[in-house]
C-alpha cells in the first residue's frame, strides 16, 4: 500500500511490524491468530491519576532554540489531529488504533513543551485503558498493553495484553521529567512503581550473569533456551541513566553497559554495520545471529532500527557518553556514502547492504539528523535542508496520517544540549 499524496511515499511499514509482533506473542503463547486477547483487559474509561498545579502553562522548551517555533507549531496541529479530548492518541495510519507507544511519545514531549493538561490526559487515557488486567478486571502490574483499538466485534478494547518494553520505559522517562519540571512528586512515585516492574518482567539474567533488557514478555522472547529475540532500537541508555537517579536500589547501569555490548555484537553480524530490527541472542554461546527468513520479526534495517541512531545520539549529546560516539562514528559509514553518492537512503535495507526499497522515509531522515549532528555535522545538515524541512507542511511531516513520523521527527529537532531537568535532582516523595 502507497499513500500517493506523499512526498516520499512508501508502504504502511509501522503496523506491519506490530502485527509482527502480536503474531509471535500469539504463536509463543499457544494462541490461535484469531483470537485477540482483549476478554483480559476490557477497556474503562480514563483513569483517575494525580495531577498538579502548574501556574505557568505557556509552551516553550527547556532551552533555547532557533526550532522552537516549528516544535510549538508542530505539536500544535499534532495534538489537534491525533491526541482526543479524553487522552487517546490515535495511529490514523492503521484504522485509528491506540498503542502505548503513542500514548508514552505524547508524555515526552507534552512535558519538553510545557503541555501539563495533554501530559496528564494521555497519561490517564493509557492508565485507564491500557493497564493489564486479570481476568477479574484488577491490574496485575503499572505496564501497559500495547494495543488497543476495534475489534472483530466492533467493539473498542484492548487487541492485545502484552506489553512493549520502549514504551513503558519512554513512559517513566516522561513521568521523571515531568516530576522535575512540574515539581510534582506524584508522576515520580509513579515512574518508580512503573520501574519496578520494567526491572521485574522486562530485564532478564543471561548465563553469564549480565542483565538485558527484553523487549517483552520472557515467554514471548525467550522460550527457547539458545534463542532471545531483541530489538537493538529499544536500547535506551540515557533513560538508564535517570532510572539509575530516582531508583538506586536497583543496578540500572548495568544495562547500559549491557545494552552497549549488544550494540556492538549484533551490529557486527552485518558486513556493513547496520543494526536491525530484530536479532537473535544464543545466551549459551554468546553470539548473535540474523533470525530465519520465515521469522514473524524480521532482522533487516528498517523503521524500527531507526530508532538507535536517535537514541545513542542522545546518550552521547546528554551524558557525552563515548562509545555512543564510537558507535556512531563508525555505525553511520555506509548511510553516509549512500548519502554521498546517491544523496537518497533507501528506507529498507538487508544487513548486508542491499536496498530492499526503492522508496525513502522521512522517519530514517529524522533519526539520523540528531546522530549525524554528533560526528558528521555537515551531512547532518544536508539531511535538514534537502529531506526533513521539505517535507514539512501546514504543521505536519509528509501528510496529517504519519503518525510514527511526527514523533520522529519533533524528537530529532530537540536542541542538542539536555534540558537542566535532565540533572536536576528529582521531585521529593511526600
Amino acid at each position: 500500500m502507497r499513500y500517493p499524496h506523499v512526498r516520499s511515499a512508501y508502504p504502511l511499514r509501522y503496523p506491519a511490524r506490530r502485527r509482527w509482533l502480536t503474531r509471535l506473542y500469539q504463536a509463543a503463547l499457544g494462541l490461535p491468530l484469531s483470537l485477540g486477547l482483549a476478554a483480559l483487559a476490557p477497556a474503562v474509561a480514563a483513569a483517575e491519576v494525580a495531577t498538579c498545579s502548574v501556574a505557568n502553562t505557556e509552551l516553550s522548551l527547556l532551552q533555547s532554540s532557533p526550532q522552537e517555533a516549528l516544535l510549538r507549531e508542530s505539536w500544535q496541529t499534532y495534538r489537534e489531529r491525533f491526541i482526543q479530548g479524553d487522552g487517546r492518541v490515535i495511529d490514523r495510519e492503521d484504522n485509528d488504533r491506540s498503542t502505548s507507544e503513542g500514548q508514552a511519545y505524547a508524555m515526552w514531549r507534552a512535558v519538553l513543551i510545557n503541555d501539563p493538561d495533554t501530559f496528564q490526559r494521555t497519561y490517564a487515557w493509557a492508565e485507564g485503558n491500557l493497564a493489564r488486567r486479570n481476568p477479574s478486571g484488577v491490574p496485575q502490574d503499572t505496564l501497559w498493553s500495547w494495543h488497543w483499538g476495534r475489534s472483530e466485534t466492533g467493539a473498542w478494547e484492548t487487541l492485545d495484553v502484552n506489553f512493549a518494553t520502549d514504551a513503558d520505559i519512554d513512559a517513566a522517562t516522561a513521568l521523571i521529567l515531568a516530576a522535575r519540571r512540574w515539581n510534582c512528586p506524584a508522576y515520580l512515585e509513579a515512574a518508580r512503581a512503573k520501574l519496578a516492574d520494567i526491572w521485574a518482567y522486562s530485564t532478564a539474567e543471561l548465563p553469564d550473569g549480565s542483565r538485558q533488557l527484553l523487549p517483552g514478555p520472557a515467554e514471548a522472547f525467550w522460550n527457547q533456551p539458545d534463542t532471545l529475540i531483541l530489538n537493538p532500537s529499544y536500547f535506551s541508555p540515557y533513560a538508564y541513566r535517570l532510572f539509575a537517579q530516582v531508583d538506586p536500589q536497583r543496578p540500572w547501569m548495568s544495562l547500559v553497559d549491557s545494552g552497549y555490548a549488544m550494540l556492538q555484537a549484533s551490529t557486527a553480524i552485518s558486513p556493513v554495520g547496520l543494526p536491525a530490527d530484530w536479532i537473535a541472542y544464543d545466551p549459551t554461546s554468546g553470539t548473535y545471529r540474523p533470525l530465519p527468513p520465515g521469522s514473524s520479526v524480521k532482522s533487516d534495517y528498517s523503521f524500527d532500527a531507526f530508532r538507535v541512531w536517535w537514541r545513542v545520539a542522545l546518550d552521547s549529546a546528554w551524558f557525552a557518553e563515548p562509545r555512543a560516539r564510537a558507535y556512531l562514528s563508525t555505525g553511520l559509514d555506509h548511510l553516509e556514502a549512500r548519502w554521498r553518492q546517491d544523496r537518497r537512503i533507501p528506507a529498507r535495507i538487508s544487513l548486508t547492504g542491499e536496498a530492499l526499497v526503492d522508496y525513502e522515509a522521512t522517519a530514517q531522515y529524522a533519526m539520523l539528523y540528531p546522530a549525524l549532528q554528533q560526528v558528521a555535522p555537515l551531512l547532518a545538515l544536508q539531511i535538514y535542508r534537502q529531506k526533513l524541512m521539505p517535507a514539512y507542511r501546514n504543521g505536519f511531516w509528509d501528510n496529517d496520517t504519519a503518525y510514527y513520523t511526527q514523533n520522529l521527527a519533533w524528537f530529532a529537532l530537540l536542541p542538542k544540549s539536555p534540558p537542566d531537568l535532565v540533572f536536576r535532582t528529582a521531585a521529593r516523595s511526600r
